[in-house]
């Protein structure tokens, strides 16, 4: 992949669920670094341009797409809960399809999170976990200054179903 592509980074809307879908589904079965498989996110379509409203129009939510010609090529997220007491914790998210790693796509989507969290009155801690054998994805994380605040045994399972190590990371905000 050529590190000059030019890529366009802007909220999801709900006219992107179906290209959603189908680069979640490409992504899965690209990696197993990610939660999802081959069948990418499990939402009916309907079903999803009502949550990407839904998180359009949030205040403690955001999700980002990065296209490269008008093509989704990748994503990334924050979700918070509307409960009170965790109502400040993000959770970060980030995938990118394969063609697409390795050319700092990632750290401004990271970037562009981590000031969206900076900027809100609400987020103070960002959370995200990681496979422990994504080396690229957690040197990221902690040029960022996310840190290592726990190593999950056994938690996930790799396409052959082997146990993996996942590890919990933090950034605080203030």
């Amino acid at each position: 992949m050529n590190e000059d592509v030019d890529v366009t980074i802007r909220e999801a809307l709900p006219k992107d669920a179906k290209q959603i879908v189908e680069v979640s589904q490409t992504i899965g079965s690209q990696t197993e670094y990610l939660v999802m498989d081959e069948y990418g996110t499990n939402l009916p379509l309907n079903l999803l341009e009502n949550q990407l409203d839904t998180i359009y129009n949030s205040d403690h939510q955001l999700l980002l797409v990065a296209l490269v010609e008008e093509e989704i090529v990748g994503s990334a997220s924050v979700r918070s809960s509307e409960e009170k007491r965790v109502a400040h914790i993000g959770e970060v998210g980030i995938s990118l399809l394969k063609d697409y790693w390795g050319i700092g796509l990632g750290s401004i989507l990271l970037e562009e999170l981590i000031e969206w969290a900076q900027q809100s009155q609400q987020i103070r801690r960002l959370k995200l976990t990681v496979q422990k054998q994504n080396t690229r994805a957690i040197h990221l994380y902690e040029k960022y200054g996310f840190q290592t605040e726990a190593v999950m045994k056994r938690g996930a399972t790799g396409d052959d179903g082997r146990f993996l190590e996942v590890l919990l990371m933090s950034k605080m905000i203030d």
